[in-house]
């Protein structure tokens, strides 16, 4: 397993992933020791499987790494993973961690323009692209162990959000899926249930109660199911799901919290975001 991409997307912490899956790791491995290496662990009774990050640290020795891969590909079965994420999630993790870029002669932007330039004939070869823009260092780990995990099934392999709103805030900009739950009864004008959220059990049994909630649940479940393995061969690894109310307190919030038991039961990988409600 070749890993590279861009400086900030996280290839630290895939490669800690496959090491935590038994692959034998190695960081900034100079490019012209990868044959060498290559055909040390090809013979040894010791390595099985192993993982390099090869990144834009080479400098121009880089170039040389498509006509490395293509010779390695012909004895050994290699993959090549490439690490993506957006400008804006690039920057802010430079700016959070105070880390230098690679390319420290260049303001950041700057800097990471020119890497994705550089980088633009490798990612083209990459037998697996990983967009990393949404998750952070915790959930990149748990998802890439996920993914290579060789008892996991392949189509499980995406991460799910179920991001609960208010539409008088406007939809999530970062969505992509939105279902619209105001057509359920609105505990909000309920007096004794109108202080609580979505989370509280009180209200949770109120809009439960009614038998549009659980026909909407029941269909919603089977949608995504069907849905989310065939995002995974599309070879999205991320989807946000928002699920929309008046307000962002009550509806929306019971729904989110439900489909996320629902599809962590399903074996999906699961998180649970409240943008309009108070804890």
């Amino acid at each position: 397993m070749l890993i590279t991409g861009m400086s900030g997307s996280g290839k630290a912490s895939v490669l800690k992933a496959f090491e935590d899956l038994g692959y034998y790791c190695v960081d900034n491995l100079p490019i012209e020791l990868i044959p060498r290496f290559a055909e040390l662990a090809k013979h040894s009774s010791q390595i099985e499987r192993t993982a390099l990050v090869v990144d834009i640290r080479e400098g121009r020795e880089l170039k040389r790494l498509p006509a490395i891969l293509k010779a390695l590909k012909k004895t050994l079965n290699t993959t090549l993973l490439f690490l993506e994420a957006s400008e804006e999630a690039l920057v802010r993790r430079f700016s959070e961690t105070r880390r230098p870029h690679p390319l420290g002669n260049l303001p950041v932007k700057a800097a990471i323009a020119d890497e994705r330039r550089r980088l633009l004939p490798i990612k083209k070869l990459a037998d697996l692209t990983i967009d990393t823009s949404k998750l952070n260092v915790h959930e990149l780990r748990a998802h890439a162990i996920d993914r290579f995990r060789s008892d996991v099934a392949n189509d499980k392999n995406i991460f799910v959000s179920c991001v609960s709103f208010g539409y008088k805030q406007g939809v999530p900009q970062d969505a992509d899926l939105v279902f619209d739950v105001r057509f359920l009864p609105n505990p909000h004008f309920i007096p004794a249930l109108r202080p609580y959220t979505g989370r509280h059990p009180k209200v949770a049994k109120y809009i439960r109660s009614f038998p549009q909630t659980q026909e909407f649940l029941q269909r919603i479940t089977e949608l995504l199911v069907y849905l989310l393995p065939h995002y995974v061969r599309e070879g999205k690894s991320y989807l946000t799901i928002g699920f929309g109310c008046t307000g962002g307190r009550h509806r929306s919030v019971m729904i989110a919290e439900e489909l996320k038991k629902r599809l962590a039961k399903a074996e999906y990988n699961v998180k649970v975001t409240h943008r309009d409600s108070p804890v």
